[in-house]
This record gives structure tokens, C-alpha cells and sequence, in this order.
């Protein structure tokens, strides 16, 4: 699993490269509430561990449960952007390239 620095997304899919349903069906929320503290401005903003870090957000695509995660993480932590490329290719999930369109963020 290899990304490319032109896309500014990356969505891994709740789907495993077999096509079979990632669980358990909160996975995404679990893994942006972990990432919760990677943000521009770092985590010292009081009330940040109540939000997801804008650089990595749970969503649904096309049904399927996925997150969000955005490439500048990968410049400002990416110790942080490993770990989260690392789940995706621990639990063999499919991980796109792509830009969420801006009246399709939540």
C-alpha cells in the first residue's frame, strides 16, 4: 500500500481487500478518537479531546464506514500518519487516494 503525495486524502475504507466488512462496525470512530489529539495547534486547546482532529475524521462513503485522513498530517506528525497507515495495512484494509468534495464534509 503505497501512497503518492498528489491527492490530499486518504480514505481507508471499513472494507478488507477481500471486500468483507471491517469490524468492529465503530472502528473509524475509535481510530479518529485516538488521533483526536493530532491538530493544527497541538492538543492544548481546552475541550480539544471532545472533537476529531480536522486531519482525521470518521465518515461514510458509499455506505461503507471510513476515515478521513488528511496529508498534512503526514508533514506535521508523521510518527502519527504512520500509525494510522500501519492499522490499515495490519487489518488489510483498502486505503484511496482522494479529496472529499467541501459541501460534503460534515
Amino acid at each position: 500500500m503505497t501512497t503518492t503525495p498528489s491527492s490530499k486524502e486518504v480514505f481507508i475504507m471499513g472494507l478488507t481487500s477481500e471486500g468483507r466488512k471491517f469490524r468492529p462496525s465503530d472502528w473509524a470512530e475509535r481510530l479518529a478518537g485516538v488521533m483526536s489529539h493530532f491538530r493544527p495547534g497541538g492538543a492544548s486547546h481546552p475541550g480539544a479531546h471532545l472533537s476529531y482532529s480536522p486531519w482525521c475524521t470518521p465518515n461514510i462513503v458509499g455506505g461503507t464506514k471510513c476515515v478521513i485522513l488528511n496529508r498534512e498530517l503526514e508533514e506535521v506528525e508523521p510518527m502519527a500518519w504512520n500509525f494510522v497507515m500501519s492499522f490499515a495495512r495490519d487489518n488489510d484494509l483498502q486505503v484511496v487516494e482522494a479529496c472529499l468534495m467541501p459541501d460534503a464534509r460534515p
